[in-house]
């Protein structure tokens, strides 16, 4: 069966990522099914809106292909290159396209399906959503321009989930801008109906919305913006956290104690450049240089191999602490590639489309 269901159902396109058995993540072979369906609903009349969504009730998209992205680490860097390349061209496209286009981030929606989901123009989640960039801890820095939603989430929120790499349900994935409305998940295939009848887009998902209630990280954001706040080094931020004795500040110490030392620090860097950024090709095009980079890193793969193919847990970093890890080290992640990300630059900003 194919892991991309495009089909045409009345007013809309409708895209359904249909690898449930592997919490929808995408590969390339369902990136490129998904442009090519993007391409022919773009000059269709009948197609007034598209609809993106996931199979099963698990996952909206658990992320790209891991599995791909470890095995490339270790052998043949092209393969997760190419992959990266095409994916941010469907984050672009998604983020960019001239009709609607809703995503029911329903389930578990992490990295590569922030990337499709979380850019578009009309952002749904249910009580069952768990938003996460959590790439630090398996070697690696948000990307799928993640950094330019977290840059623009209230005070310091966005770069404490990075840092963290902390979930949002859907009350924080509202509070934090991943998100604009909350549906119960049993109201999805009504609205998708209303959608195919050719209800107007933002008033028929507004209509079925409803309070997700208060956002946990609402109530915490004054001793997250002291600890993350004006801090220009990981080291400061771990100590702000570790001077506060409460559950939430240890509990945010522990994750960065245990993250890869080189992720985070490229991660508050790519972070605090992201809040100068107006355009989610911009962000796409750092995302590129630091996976390349990753890519060439020895922690890439272990992480990977500790958290998802051993699952002991234990990674062994390299170098294992934040000292080890230099400025210039840093700095090189964001230096300009011989290849560069080559994305048309829209001439609308981000934010405007959004």
């Amino acid at each position: 069966m194919s892991t991309v269901l495009a089909r045409r159902e009345g007013a809309i396109g409708r895209l359904t990522v249909h690898r449930p058995e592997a919490l929808n993540a995408l590969d390339l072979c369902m990136i490129r099914a998904m442009l090519t369906a993007l391409d022919e609903w773009e000059s269709d009349p009948v197609v007034t809106a598209v609809v993106l969504d996931g199979a099963g009730e698990r996952a909206f998209c658990a992320g790209g292909d891991i599995g791909v992205v470890h095995s490339s680490a270790v052998s043949d860097p092209s393969v997760a290159l190419t992959l990266w390349r095409e994916e941010y061209r469907l984050d672009a496209r998604l983020a960019r396209y001239p009709k609607p286009v809703v995503a029911l981030m329903d389930g578990i929606t992490m990295g590569g399906g922030i990337g499709i989901g979380a850019h578009v123009g009309v952002r749904v989640v249910t009580e069952r959503s768990v938003l996460a960039m959590p790439e630090v801890a398996i070697g690696l820095a948000p990307d799928v321009g993640g950094a330019l939603l977290l840059a623009r989430a209230p005070g310091e929120l966005g770069t404490h989930l990075a840092l963290t790499a902390g979930r949002a349900g859907p009350a924080d994935a509202v509070h934090c801008g991943l998100a604009d409305h909350h549906l119960p998940s049993a109201e999805l295939p009504a609205l998708v109906d209303d959608l195919a009848a050719g209800a107007p887009v933002r008033p028929a998902v507004a209509a079925r919305a409803v309070d997700p209630g208060p956002a946990p990280l609402a109530g915490a954001r004054c001793w997250i913006d002291d600890a993350y706040g004006g801090a220009t080094t990981v080291e400061e931020v771990l100590y702000r956290l570790e001077a506060i004795d409460e559950p939430g500040p240890r509990e945010a110490a522990a994750a960065l104690t245990a993250a890869a030392p080189t992720a985070l620090k490229v991660t508050l860097r790519a972070i605090r450049r992201a809040r100068g950024m107006t355009s989610i090709e911009e962000c796409l095009r750092q995302d590129f240089r630091l996976c390349s980079r990753f890519l060439g890193h020895p922690d890439l793969a272990e992480g990977i191999r500790a958290a998802i193919l051993d699952k002991d847990r234990s990674p062994r970093w390299r170098p294992s602490t934040l000292a080890e890890v230099d400025d210039a080290g840093v700095e090189a992640f964001f230096a300009p590639l011989a290849d560069e990300l080559d994305l048309l630059e829209q001439s609308t900003l981000w934010s405007d489309h959004r």
